[in-house]
């Protein structure tokens, strides 16, 4: 994928390598400094050196995350562009592992709304491509659209437990996200809904919103 950065071999590395696999594992109320220390190899004045403090540790391991998931963004659509679509799978599977377990935890938390903020920002562009060829115009903005697009696709993380019961296989092992992926593919290149049917929907809610009193809850 890349060469590692001279960061990925220091001790500060290690350190937000740890703090992310704890931080995935206990959460960050679970996770303490000295146990992150520990599987580091490091002690834990070592911690405090380089992050200040916890919550300074987990704004290190978003921005990390953040540079991580804007490679993937890059080399994806790269791969698209000119069809090596090895690179597009091996890019997707590079967030695979620690990385997913430890987003999912965050976000579940209520944190590490940067990393949210950024990957919507990410899938706008994506949004407006397929915008170009879409025989309907969009009736809602982009930016809500990505952040729903997102919210979906996250969720998949976020209720590991219950999709890999339903499966039979557990969805982050190899077997898993192939099929994981190879159901993604299906539900996205066939629309639920005709043309017809979702303007049929929007022109009823149309109507539900004009006959509403103003300012009731909806």
């Amino acid at each position: 994928m890349r060469a590692a950065a001279p960061e990925d071999l220091t001790a500060r590395a290690r350190i937000r390598d740890a703090a992310m696999q704890h931080f995935g594992d206990l959460g960050y109320e679970g996770a303490t400094l000295r146990g992150i220390a520990e599987t580091a190899g490091v002690s834990p004045g070592l911690v405090r050196h380089h992050f200040g403090s916890k919550q300074g540790l987990r704004e290190a391991c978003d921005e990390h995350l953040i540079r991580m998931i804007r490679q993937v963004n890059d080399q994806t659509r790269a791969g698209m562009a000119s069809g090596a679509l090895t690179s597009v799978l091996a890019a997707r599977s590079a967030l695979v592992g620690p990385y997913q377990r430890y987003m999912t935890r965050a976000l579940a938390e209520g944190a590490a709304g940067a990393l949210f903020d950024e990957l919507v920002r990410l899938f706008v562009p994506w949004l407006n491509d397929a915008d170009k060829s879409r025989p309907d115009p969009p009736t809602v903005d982009v930016k809500i659209r990505a952040a729903i697009g997102v919210a979906m696709g996250l969720s998949i993380g976020v209720l590991h437990g219950h999709i890999s019961r339903t499966i039979g296989v557990d969805v982050s092992s190899p077997e898993g996200d192939r099929l994981l992926a190879r159901a993604l593919v299906d539900i996205y290149s066939h629309p639920m809904l005709s043309i017809e049917d979702a303007g049929r929907i929007l022109r009823a809610l149309d109507e539900a919103e004009s006959s509403s009193p103003q300012g009731e809850s909806r």
